[in-house]
C-alpha cells in the first residue's frame, strides 16, 4: 500500500522533484514515526502524514507529522538551534560524555481558553528540550519553570483562574500575526524579545478578536513533554489542566502590543 504522504509545494521546491517523488512512492520514508508536532507515534501506511522540512543556514532535516496536527511545510530554524529541532523530531535526548546539552527551541501554540464563561486569547510555551540555568553545564535538571517564576510568572493550580499581570512584559501582534513575546530590558532599557518567531505566526480571527477585546494575552508555560502540539483547543485545555495538576505549569497575563 502506498504511503499516505503529503508533500507541499514549498517542501518539494526545497528537496527537488526527484526526492519528493521518491517519498511519495514510499522510498526514504519510514512507515512508523514520532510526530514532530505532538510527539506521539504515527504510521504513514495508515494515516495522512505531512512532510516537514526544518531548514537552517547550512543544514536541512526532513521530519514527519500527523496531517491532523500540522500541514506539510518548510520551517526556517537558526543553524545553532537546528539540533534542538532535531531533538523535537526524534524525541531523543542524546548525551555525549563531557558535552554540554544542545540548545532548546521554544515552541509556541496559540489558542482560546474559556475562563468563567469568557474566552481569553492564550499562548502556550513549551521547549523542545530541558532548559539549563545560564552559566551552568545543564546536567543539573530542567530549570525552565524556576527561571520563569524568578521572572514573575506564577504557578498555576487552577486553569479556571485568570493569571496575574506581569509588569514590563507584552505580546507583540501585527497584522494578525504573532511576532514576539517581549520582556523588560536590563538596566532600565526598552523591551527585548524573550521569544521571537522565525517567521510571524498566523493567529485565528477568533483569537485576534478576543485579544483586541481584552487587550490582554494569557501566556502559559510548561516544561518539555508536558503539553505537546494539540490539534484542538479542547485537547489543549485538557493538557493544560493535567500539567497544572502535576505542578508543571506557570502563567502570566500580558498586555497586547499591536493589533
Amino acid at each position: 500500500m502506498p504511503r499516505m504522504l503529503d508533500v507541499s509545494e514549498d517542501v518539494r521546491a526545497e528537496i527537488g522533484d526527484e526526492e519528493a517523488d521518491r517519498l511519495l512512492a514510499g522510498h526514504n520514508a519510514p512507515g512508523s514515526y514520532d510526530c514532530t508536532s505532538c510527539r506521539t507515534p504515527g504510521d504513514s501506511d495508515q494515516e495522512r502524514t505531512s512532510t516537514v522540512l526544518f531548514v537552517g543556514e547550512e543544514t536541512a532535516v526532513l521530519a514527519f507529522a500527523h496531517a491532523t496536527c500540522i500541514p506539510s511545510q518548510v520551517v526556517q530554524v537558526a543553524e545553532d538551534q537546528l539540533q534542538g529541532a532535531v531533538r523535537s523530531i526524534t524525541g531523543e535526548e542524546p548525551r555525549i560524555e563531557g558535552a554540554a546539552p544542545e540548545q532548546a527551541v521554544l515552541g509556541v501554540t496559540s489558542g482560546l481558553i474559556l475562563i468563567n464563561g469568557a474566552l481569553h486569547p492564550a499562548l502556550v510555551v513549551e521547549p523542545t528540550a530541558p532548559i539549563a540555568r545560564p552559566g551552568t553545564s545543564g546536567f543539573g535538571g530542567d530549570e525552565f519553570l524556576p527561571l520563569l517564576v524568578e521572572q514573575g510568572f506564577r504557578p498555576v493550580s487552577d486553569v479556571n483562574q485568570v493569571p496575574a499581570q506581569l509588569p514590563g512584559w507584552s505580546v507583540l501582534v501585527a497584522m494578525g500575526r504573532l511576532h514576539a513575546v517581549l520582556q523588560p530590558g536590563t538596566g532600565g532599557g526598552g523591551q527585548v524579545a524573550w521569544w521571537q518567531a522565525h517567521q510571524p505566526l498566523q493567529v485565528t480571527e477568533g483569537w485576534r478578536t478576543a485579544a483586541n477585546k481584552t487587550h490582554t494575552v494569557l501566556v502559559f508555560a510548561a516544561p518539555v513533554g508536558s503539553i505537546g502540539q494539540q490539534p484542538r483547543e479542547d485537547l489543549l485545555r485538557d493538557a493544560l489542566e493535567k500539567a497544572a495538576a502535576n505542578g508543571r505549569l506557570v502563567a502570566a497575563a500580558m498586555p497586547l502590543a499591536g493589533t
